[in-house]
């Protein structure tokens, strides 16, 4: 980031985006989001061009290995088709694994008009995407790539006895979100599970600390034993990121991915779709 930006502001345009949190509020203009970050235009638009631009480096790294780029063209969106992310924070990132598929889909396969609309908004939990995914199927989306339940583990206050959102609450919410779309819709849906935590480095953090807020991989394992259960593909992220989570993985907080990450996470993605869709597109 250029040094003339203060850090903080820069991660709030990066992974907070209040546009997104009101329906009614989707076509707020620049001048008024950096109002809103506390930003004037220039300063909020140079962040945004910033975050892009490595969001775009990031897809070109990837793409450096013809291997990998071999899987972009076997992945199974047709031409014209819309593929929604959909989440929480992990997803709703400037540089989070959906926008570098964004960029990979327009730097391998830019002929195809493929249109991705990210649909993460940080903070969910799995009951908040329950209410608004009758929205969302009724947009008929192609393709839905989901990834929640990071917030349902979430616990709050000294000691905590028990999550955010129960483990029994998230099982029926993740079934209902399905079924939702299922009838409204003939949406591919694929699972992606929350990626696994560095307890030491959620327990260090200042932020959480003053929030009384923790995390627990007990916790996100059992979603992602939900998850693996589900019908449809399912994309294992917390196979990849390991217990404890591989440092170089998560970021200071413990909880949300660096862009190493995030890389990590699209290849999976791209690599299971690819193998699931085998040369059929």
């Amino acid at each position: 980031m250029n040094t003339r930006i203060d850090g903080r502001l820069a991660k709030l345009v990066q992974s907070q985006h209040p546009e997104k949190v009101l329906a009614f509020a989707r076509n707020l203009d620049d001048k008024v989001l950096a109002a809103i970050y506390g930003m004037d235009i220039e300063t909020y638009l140079l962040v945004k061009s910033l975050l892009k631009q490595q969001a775009k480096e990031a897809a070109e790294q990837l793409l450096q290995s013809p291997d990998f780029a071999s899987w972009i063209d076997r992945l199974p969106f047709k031409a014209g088709e819309t593929v929604v992310g959909l989440g929480e924070s992990t997803t709703d990132d400037l540089l989070s694994w959906f926008e570098i598929l964004r960029n990979l889909l327009e730097l391998q396969r830019p002929q195809d008009g493929i249109r991705l609309v990210n649909e993460g908004v940080a903070g969910n939990t799995s009951t908040q995407v329950v209410g608004r995914i009758n929205g969302i199927a009724a947009k008929q989306p192609d393709w839905i790539l989901c990834m929640i339940g990071a917030n349902d583990t979430m616990r709050v206050g000294p000691a905590s006895a028990k999550p955010l959102v129960s483990l029994e609450e998230t099982a029926k919410n993740l079934h209902e979100m399905r079924r939702i779309v299922a009838a409204r819709s003939k949406s591919n849906w694929v699972w992606i599970t929350p990626p696994t935590f560095d307890e030491e480095r959620v327990a260090a953090f200042t932020h959480f600390q003053m929030g009384q807020l923790s995390w627990r991989n007990e916790d996100i394992l059992a979603v992602g034993d939900l998850i693996r259960g589900m019908a449809d593909p399912v994309v294992d992220t917390q196979a990849g990121f390991g217990l404890p989570a591989q440092a170089t993985y998560l970021g200071i907080d413990g909880v949300h991915p660096t862009i190493e990450g995030h890389k990590a996470i699209v290849r999976w993605v791209v690599e299971s779709l690819g193998k699931e869709s085998g040369d059929s597109r």
